[in-house]
């Protein structure tokens, strides 16, 4: 009796492993062939629709003449420019309110999340309030009373709140002021943090865990940035807001809308990531909490110095999920009048009626956005799970 470890018993397992690929690759064949038809079918049909309705299609447009105004704009721009440059505004508008709000939430859910592990009952009633308030109001409801808030309780122009000198808020939006020379100010600003983050991490990474020289690189990037922007502003001078008439000139401005929105999705974000920076913390086994009392440590560095860093590592993953969910929800833009991406979008249909191709945009823009966003946080969590050389 031959075993199947004989030559014969190796050739039969062979051919029987070259025909269950064979019939892997029929079958994941035959699986593709149906969905290029199914898509070509329609693709086939919407085209047939679309001449027998005589609508135009294709995404010739882009390059036709807009003919419309956007509201703010990161880079110049004028009714007399493609529509390819207002989509470009809308991506813009879109990037800055959801990088703003990213920042923010975090930095708020981290706060209210480690909130919830004091001891203090005023202190852990006020952070469980704030999750139970953000997450269980609808998005849009929050945005909706925000943007009354900023343009109906606040003052008006002609009479602001004044920012200890550093701002003006009023229903005109918030007035800062900023280095005379702006650009070159936000230019030496980033290279400031990039190359501080950078020299902070190699540092850093020498004497403590991935995730310690990460958070190293980020204390060190922020307090560069804004050495660096006050230090353009000392230099060449500030230009601050004024009251200007019925207006206020000078310094930045950030509009009621953008206000609203940022403070709308980074409050809803908040309480989500709170949740996750809490029960990571807790799945934390109680052997470390111990550990740490038992060096010395007191209850905010154990948190700070050994619970935080390890339950870091297991809210990474959702955290990406939430940051995906902010860059969808900041479509709600367009219900309060910012102009972001979908705005533009609403407009350049009505414009010239090619809604399948504008919503084809759409859906492209914001797949690539939360693409990106889950490589790099995928990325983030191979970086800090790596296990120790």
């Amino acid at each position: 009796m031959r075993s199947d470890s004989t030559p014969t018993g190796d050739a039969a397992w062979r051919a029987r492993e070259r025909a269950r690929r064979r019939r892997e690759w029929l079958l994941q064949g035959a699986l593709a062939a149906l969905l290029i038809a199914l898509v070509a079918g329609l693709a086939f049909n919407t085209t047939a629709n679309l001449e027998a309705r005589q609508i135009r299609s294709g995404f010739g447009f882009l390059n036709g003449t807009a003919g419309f105004d956007v509201g703010e704009a990161l880079i110049e721009y004028n009714a007399r420019d493609t529509y390819l440059r207002a989509f470009a505004v809308g991506v813009l508008n879109t990037l800055r309110v959801a990088a703003a709000s990213v920042l923010l939430a975090t930095v708020l859910g981290v706060a209210i999340g480690l909130a919830r592990l004091a001891l203090h009952p005023l202190v852990a009633g006020v952070a469980a309030v704030w999750v139970e308030v953000s997450r269980n109001i609808p998005l849009l409801i929050q945005l909706l009373s925000i943007y009354l808030v900023v343009t109906q309780l606040l003052p008006d122009a002609t009479n602001p709140l004044d920012l200890a000198g550093l701002g003006l808020l009023s229903k005109q939006g918030l007035q800062i002021a900023v280095p005379e020379p702006g650009h070159m100010a936000l230019t030496l600003a980033l290279a400031a943090a990039l190359g501080a983050a950078w020299v902070a991490y190699v540092v850093a990474r020498r004497r403590t865990t991935s995730l310690g020289a990460a958070a190293a690189a980020l204390l060190a990037g922020v307090v560069a940035a804004v050495a660096a922007w006050l230090a353009a502003g000392f230099i060449g001078g500030w230009s601050r807001p004024q009251i200007d008439g019925f207006m206020i000139s000078g310094g930045a401005s950030l509009t009621p809308e953008f206000l609203a929105l940022w403070l709308g999705l980074s409050f809803f974000t908040s309480g989500a990531i709170a949740e996750i920076v809490r029960a990571g913390a807790e799945a934390v086994p109680r052997g470390q909490w111990h550990a740490a009392l038992a060096l010395g440590l007191t209850r905010g560095q154990a948190i700070s110095s050994v619970i935080f860093p390890q339950g870091l590592r297991l809210a990474i993953p959702p955290l990406a999920s939430q940051y995906m969910n902010l860059t969808k929800n900041s479509s709600l833009a367009v219900i309060i009048g910012y102009p972001d991406l979908v705005s533009v979008a609403n407009t350049s249909i009505n414009q010239n009626g090619q809604a399948l191709e504008v919503i084809v945009v759409i859906m492209v823009v914001y797949l690539t956005l939360n693409l990106v966003i889950s490589a790099l946080m995928n990325a983030l969590n191979a970086r800090v799970t790596r296990a120790p050389r």
